[in-house]
């Protein structure tokens, strides 16, 4: 079975950052995927210095652990600035090619202000970097804080289609660049 982990990388309490990874999780799960959410929120990470272990934080460890025997990951961030959260940029920083190589990922943006695709060209730079395949498609979910409702189901019907295939395509390209038939 494909092995999906989803990283969520926001701090806030009542993220909606999360809240579109656990949808987004939901769908996959549904089509026939394991999935496994790491909210970095929760996690006690140091700031990357380039090094390549962490004995004082087993945080780096287990995260790293669990992404190395993944198949795929979902990379979900709020904007900040135009681009990734200091969180998720952080957490990809202390993965190397080890543990990034050869996964099929895909990523969600969650903004305040209008949509744009900054957060989500930096995800495919970085992802890219470390040979990891990167799915066409992407998710950029601007005035997040009117797109769901307050028991955090998609308000928008094409906003929740477009989940949908978003999560077919990262399922499907899994299973073939994984190899699974």
């Amino acid at each position: 079975m494909v092995k999906i982990v989803g990283i969520g990388g926001s701090l806030r309490s009542s993220s909606l950052s999360l809240q579109a990874l656990k949808i987004v999780a939901e769908r996959v799960e549904a089509i026939g995927a394991e999935v496994e959410i790491l909210d970095l929120g929760t996690l006690k990470l140091p700031f990357c210095n380039g090094g390549n272990e962490y004995p004082e934080y087993p945080d780096v460890d287990k995260m790293q652990q669990i992404v190395k025997q993944a198949d795929g990951l979902i990379l979900v961030t709020p904007e900040y600035h135009g681009s990734v959260s200091g969180l998720m940029k952080n957490a990809l920083d202390l993965m190397s090619f080890e543990h990034l190589d050869g996964k099929v990922a895909g990523f969600i943006s969650v903004l305040g202000g209008q949509s744009n695709a900054n957060a989500l060209n930096h995800l495919r730079l970085i992802l890219r970097w470390v040979h990891a395949w990167v799915i066409p498609e992407q998710i950029a979910i601007g005035q997040a804080r009117n797109a769901f409702s307050n028991d955090g189901k998609i308000l928008d019907e094409k906003l929740s289609e477009r989940f949908d295939k978003f999560a077919q395509s990262l399922v499907e390209n899994t299973r073939k660049i994984r190899g699974y038939s």
